[in-house]
C-alpha cells in the first residue's frame, strides 16, 4: 500500500507543483537522475519497498514506464499530513524554496482531502490504478501494494519559474497525529528550454 500511496502522493505532489502556477507554457523539458530513498525509521510503518522510473532522461512530453512497491503496517487514515522541503541547489548550495501557491516546501494538513478533491467520491480510480485494484482514497488499509510496471503519456506542463533548469532534491514526510508514518526522499535534475 504505501507504494502505491507513495506514488500517488508524488503523483499528486507532481500534479498540485505543474498545475497551479501558470508563469510560462514549457514546450519541451527532461528529467534527469531520478533518485528516491527512505529517510523515516527501520521500523517506519510506511515503507516504499521499489520505485523505478525510465527512461532516463524523461521526456516531457514524453512517455514514462513506472513500477512501485511499498507497504504499511498501519491502516492509513485522515487527517493524513505531509510535510514537504524542497531544495534547488544554486552555487554549489542547497537553498530552501519556500510555499509559494501551495508549491515547494509546504505542509499539507490532509492528503486523504485533497485525494477527495482530485478523484470525488464515487468515480472510479485513474488508470491503472483502477486496472489493479488499487484503491485512491482513504482510508489505506494495512497492507502490501504493488504498481506493476505500468505506461503513462506526460503532456505539456506549464512550470513556475523557480521550478526550471537545476538540481533539486525533496524530502516528504507522513505523519498522522503527530505521529511519523514514514519518509521519503527524491533527488532529480529539470532541465527546460
Amino acid at each position: 500500500m504505501k507504494s502505491r500511496f507513495v506514488f500517488e502522493v508524488l503523483s499528486l505532489i507532481a500534479a498540485a507543483v505543474l498545475t497551479q502556477v501558470n508563469c510560462g507554457r514549457i514546450t519541451s523539458a527532461k528529467i534527469l537522475g531520478f533518485d528516491w530513498k527512505n529517510c523515516g525509521n527501520p521500523d517506519a510503518p510506511a515503507v516504499l519497498k521499489s520505485l523505478s522510473v525510465s527512461p532516463d532522461p524523461i521526456s516531457i512530453p514524453g512517455d514514462l514506464t513506472a513500477s512501485a512497491s511499498g507497504s504499511t503496517s498501519v491502516e492509513l487514515t485522515a487527517p493524513l499530513s505531509l510535510n514537504v522541503t524542497l531544495e534547488k541547489e544554486v552555487a554549489g548550495f542547497w537553498v530552501k524554496i519556500p510555499c509559494l501557491e501551495e508549491m515547494g516546501s509546504c505542509h499539507y494538513k490532509d492528503l486523504c482531502d485533497i485525494l477527495n478533491q482530485l478523484i470525488p467520491a464515487g468515480q472510479d480510480c485513474p488508470e491503472p490504478l483502477h486496472t489493479y485494484d488499487l484503491p485512491c482514497h482513504c482510508p489505506f488499509k494495512a497492507g502490501l501494494y504493488s504498481l506493476p510496471q505500468s505506461d503513462f503519456y506526460l503532456p505539456d506542463i506549464d512550470l513556475p519559474f523557480w521550478l526550471t533548469n537545476g538540481n533539486y532534491r525533496a524530502q516528504g514526510v507522513l505523519g498522522s497525529q503527530d505521529k511519523e508514518l514514514g519518509c521519503l526522499k527524491i533527488a532529480l535534475s529539470i532541465h527546460s528550454d
